[in-house]
């Protein structure tokens, strides 16, 4: 059985470190080969004006297969098989080759900005709708062909470009991650409503295996019960999330939950205290969050969030009888730490630089003395 090398992509970016290569990718792989198909029958009724489809059993004979993974970042090997003594799939194997070609060209194509669809008609961009969608920022689908040595990436903004090329799609799916309320939930649709911080309201469909989680958190919807759900948002083309086509994971989120909790502050607009207060910055929100996912211990009691006047956070945690407080400044990613001892009336201040990781050790591990928590 003939295998001609047809496609390596590289896979760039830290979860592809070490010959790696996440199982949710493959689903890219499947996309891809059904796309190289379609453009493949395309090229055919190009090259065969008057007819008006590609013939039968066109892809008998001939198939697109992962044969291997090179190291480097991870490198999936693509091969074309074709199947012994098929005399057609022989003749059509030039077609998967042109395929291969046209969308490695519109993949080039969107990068540089330029116009898509003088490599692919319109009808096959949105195979790109389901084909690098788990691709997160900084990462990067890079293709090569024999005709084409320069990396064509895909990436984040490149994938949304190429389906956006089309005038007939009117939104895209995106991977998504999102925290909110659920005030309805519908048993015999299966569905159900997340509600953000804004009071935005987005419909998505309720799995059996998540039917529990969501609801528990309808009945706590009064209690302020909220979850985090990750899953397949659907977009418009402006970016604003519509809904959701599936939920892949949902669950209860802590009554503390700092990116929860976050989210309500970056509702704040300056003036928010009396006319007076200046609302924290998006950025500085943002480096928050993603300090106290990376840096803070999941075993310690998450602290309250309140704004600053003047556009920083401040984190209380009450361990009686101590008092601990930390002003964080977000635009110099520092803190200030202040503990009172309400018995003896003791104080304790420190000068923290948050964006080291020495000083959230010495965070957590004075955060763990005070609760009487000992480290795992």
């Amino acid at each position: 059985m003939p295998s001609i090398d047809f496609l390596r992509p590289r896979l760039v970016g830290a979860r592809f470190d070490g010959h790696a290569i996440p199982l949710e990718f493959l689903k890219d792989l499947a996309v891809l080969e059904e796309m190289i198909v379609e453009v493949a029958k395309w090229r055919f009724l190009q090259a065969h004006p008057g007819r008006h489809r590609s013939p039968r059993g066109f892809t008998d004979g001939i198939s697109l297969k992962l044969t291997g993974v090179e190291e480097g970042s991870a490198i999936p090997v693509i091969s074309l098989v074709i199947a012994a003594n098929t005399l057609f799939a022989l003749e059509n194997q030039g077609y998967f080759e042109e395929a291969r070609n046209a969308v490695v060209s519109a993949i080039s194509a969107a990068e540089k900005s330029a116009v898509v669809t003088q490599f692919l008609p319109e009808k096959t961009l949105s195979y790109f709708d389901r084909m690098g969608r788990s691709l997160r920022d900084g990462e990067a689908i890079e293709f090569t062909t024999p005709t084409q040595a320069a990396p064509a990436r895909l990436t984040k903004e490149t994938r949304r470009r190429l389906v956006l090329a089309s005038s007939k799609v009117n939104e895209l799916t995106e991977e998504t991650t999102i925290r909110g309320a659920v005030p309805e939930a519908d048993q015999d649709e299966m569905s159900f409503e997340i509600q953000l911080t804004d009071g935005q309201k987005l419909p998505a469909p309720m799995h059996t295996p998540h039917m529990e989680t969501i609801l528990d958190a309808f009945n706590g919807y009064k209690r302020g019960v909220r979850v985090l759900v990750d899953g397949i948002g659907k977009f418009n083309r402006n970016g604003r999330l519509q809904g959701f086509e599936s939920i892949e994971h949902v669950n209860l989120l802590d009554p503390l939950d700092i990116g929860g909790r976050l989210d309500e502050l970056r509702e704040l607009k300056d003036g928010w205290l009396d006319g007076q207060g200046v609302a924290p910055t998006t950025v500085g929100l943002d480096w928050l969050a993603s300090a106290f996912e990376d840096r803070y211990p999941d075993d310690l009691r998450l602290p309250f969030l309140y704004p600053t006047a003047e556009g920083g956070i401040q984190a209380e945690w009450s361990h009686d009888p101590n008092d601990v407080s930390i002003e964080i400044d977000l635009a110099h990613k520092t803190g200030e730490w202040h503990l009172l001892n309400m018995q003896t009336q003791a104080e304790e201040t420190r000068s923290l630089k948050l964006d080291q990781d020495a000083d959230w050790k010495w965070l957590s591990d004075r955060i763990r003395e005070i609760a009487g928590v000992q480290h795992d």
